[in-house]
């Protein structure tokens, strides 16, 4: 699954080929707000955000939902806001508000009851049966991986639907974390991060079902524009990236635009 940053990276995504997007807070935060990925986007900005996503794709979508954006009853409102918008699931992370970056230093968690009672609320909250949560446990980077397993296991008590177990160090410990829970799994293929970049080949011989690439195409797209603005100002023409832009075209076709024609009406 990778991840999306606004509606037309979810199109690229899903002509790829790719079964289901992600949207990832830090992308919506960096990309759209310009800000750090801190827990600073509200529900109902991030809800309108990933709504476009998921209403510009047939694909399924699975949102960030960070820390759930307070308490339980933050969560219960949260779950229902995501199924309005048409996200197909979310997950919810154990961090301590304001969060940090998964794979940075000095994460805090919150206790295992108010994890719990915050999967439960998402539990109790949903309309939907399909609608897909996902527990994030940030745990090994504070407490280590046996703890992590341990956190897991609760939170699947809880009424989890799958675990995403944040940071593992190793292909030996994603393995072995598979080994000791027994659910539907997500790894994290972040770039720049704590854990080695395993393809997907691998994840899923090991157990995941679920993989993400949060940033991938948000990385890649920030460098070719960075280095795309930096001779434009040096040349004061763009005729040497030409060939390597998406033409108009293209973009139409994306779009499922027909400019000959009198208006624009999605088959989506």
């Amino acid at each position: 699954m990778p991840g999306a940053f606004n509606a037309a990276t979810a199109r690229l995504v899903e002509r790829a080929g790719f079964p289901a997007v992600y949207i990832s807070g830090a992308g919506l935060a960096n990309a759209t707000a310009g800000v750090p990925d801190i827990g600073l986007l509200t529900l109902s900005e991030v809800a309108q955000l990933a709504g476009y996503i998921a209403d510009a794709v047939r694909i399924p979508a699975l949102v960030d939902a960070d820390t759930g954006f307070g308490g339980p009853q933050n969560v219960a409102r949260a779950v229902q806001a995501f199924e309005r918008a048409g996200l197909a699931g979310m997950h919810l992370e154990d961090q301590v508000f304001p969060k940090r970056c998964g794979h940075l230093a000095g994460k805090e968690i919150v206790s295992v009851d108010e994890m719990t009672a915050k999967i439960a609320a998402a539990v109790r909250a949903r309309r939907d049966k399909d609608f897909l949560i996902v527990a994030r446990t940030d745990t090994r980077a504070v407490e280590g991986f046996d703890a992590a397993v341990r956190r897991a296991q609760s939170y699947l008590k809880a009424g989890a639907d799958a675990i995403f177990p944040e940071a593992l160090e190793s292909a030996k410990e994603f393995r072995q974390f598979a080994r000791q829970v027994r659910a539907p799994l997500l790894a994290n293929m972040t770039e720049f991060g704590r854990s080695p970049l395993l393809n997907a080949r691998q994840l899923a011989s090991m157990g995941y079902r679920l993989v993400i690439f949060p940033l991938t195409a948000c990385r890649v797209s920030m460098r070719a524009a960075e280095s795309c603005l930096r001779d434009l100002k040096r040349r004061g023409s763009q005729r040497a990236w030409l060939g390597r832009m998406q033409t108009r075209e293209e973009l139409y076709d994306l779009m499922d635009y027909d400019p000959r024609a009198e208006m624009w009406s999605s088959n989506r």
